[in-house]
């Protein structure tokens, strides 16, 4: 399943699933393309890391509206959670991070932490959905298996905040989001959090590294680019960001590249890698190790024509059974504070915690 705001694409059946080693091959993305019957849609997600996996789903289904959440029956469950690395940790890894952002060495890196969950009994991917339908800690929702295992193997469930692309016909749209804080009960204190973050130089210059490389990117295939000169605030049940919505057209007398394809032109975006993107991804991969996979990927669909929709994994789990893992991450430039993003992470961690239970 795939939905944004009050529409929902259901899978019914599965004719097919194909992978790649590399999910970031153009070759790949047209042979998913053109692999899809009428009335297919091709459903599934692309991993963070370079040469890193995609898998799609060739799939039939129906288009309909976002069903309301389902009361349930409370499941009296235990819960043991473990954190990857520790709060104390993570903010070493941020002043690991902000030297090398001193040094020259990185402009910008963002850097996340887990939570993995045992539950017994095991959550479901259904359990899941419906507390997100409830919280709506993002406008697109996903449940989504990432492996040919549909009745046994991990799911990908969340619902995120931040569009990486869509397109309709000629028409690209593009909806990055970077600088956060998080949100406070308190109306006042809430509301001069927002103005602060609004106003902040700090997360403007975070903020610009994605809008430019996203229009930079875009450039190549499209024309009419167009971008905000300033951010705007975007609100989630836990969280203020700033947003750029940016729009713009396929060059004509191009052949026209497919949502998958500009998903691909995109990912990963300064949003959830860095600035520049290989030594981001030389300060992850040392700092982090290997706790992404799917998480700070994308997830979506693509059909026939080439038209679709992908979303940032953020807000989101990978359920393996009993073994539930929450990702949630940061970006770090210079003027960070570890406290702070410390803060931000434990923030988003926490809105998929409230999903779970915990």
């Amino acid at each position: 399943m795939f939905a944004t705001g009050d529409r929902a694409y259901v899978g019914t059946r599965v004719r097919r699933t194909l992978t790649a080693p590399d999910g970031q091959d153009p070759a790949w993305a047209s042979a998913v393309v053109a692999a899809l019957e009428p009335g297919e849609q091709a459903v599934g997600a692309l991993s963070f890391a370079e040469e890193s996996p995609g898998l799609f789903h060739l799939t039939t289904g129906r288009e309909q509206p976002l069903p309301p959440p389902v009361t349930e029956d409370e499941v009296e469950r235990t819960h043991t959670v473990t954190e990857h690395p520790t709060a104390e940790h993570y903010a070493e890894m941020v002043t690991n991070a902000l030297a090398r952002i001193k040094a020259g060495e990185v402009a910008k890196v963002v850097l996340g932490r887990c939570l993995d969950v045992h539950s017994e009994p095991p959550l479901t991917p259904v359990e899941v959905i419906n507390r997100l339908l409830l919280t709506r800690p993002g406008n697109h929702l996903f449940s989504v298996p990432v492996s040919a295992d549909l009745d046994h193997g991990q799911v990908l469930v969340g619902a995120s905040p931040e569009l990486l692309v869509r397109r309709r016909g000629d028409v690209v749209e593009c909806t990055p989001l970077a600088g956060s804080i998080p949100r406070s009960p308190d109306a006042a204190e809430d509301r001069a959090r927002a103005d602060g973050l609004l106003h902040s130089t700090k997360d403007h210059a975070e903020h610009a590294f994605v809008v430019d490389a996203i229009v930079h990117a875009l450039k190549d295939v499209c024309v009419e680019v167009e971008a905000p000169l300033t951010p705007e605030l975007v609100s989630t049940d836990t969280l203020w960001h700033l947003g750029s919505p940016i729009r713009a057209r396929i060059a004509p007398g191009t052949e026209a590249p497919s949502a998958l394809h500009l998903a691909q032109l995109l990912h990963p975006t300064p949003a959830v890698g860095g600035v520049p993107l290989g030594a981001a991804y030389s300060t992850i991969a040392e700092l982090e190790g290997d706790l992404r996979k799917w998480f700070a990927g994308c997830v979506g669909w693509v059909d026939a024509a080439g038209d679709g929709e992908f979303a940032i994994t953020i807000r989101s789990a990978l359920l393996d059974d009993d073994h539930l893992r929450l990702f949630a991450g940061a970006g770090i430039v210079a003027g960070s504070v570890p406290e702070l993003e410390v803060a931000e992470t434990g923030a988003k961690l926490g809105t998929m915690a409230k999903v779970v239970g915990l």
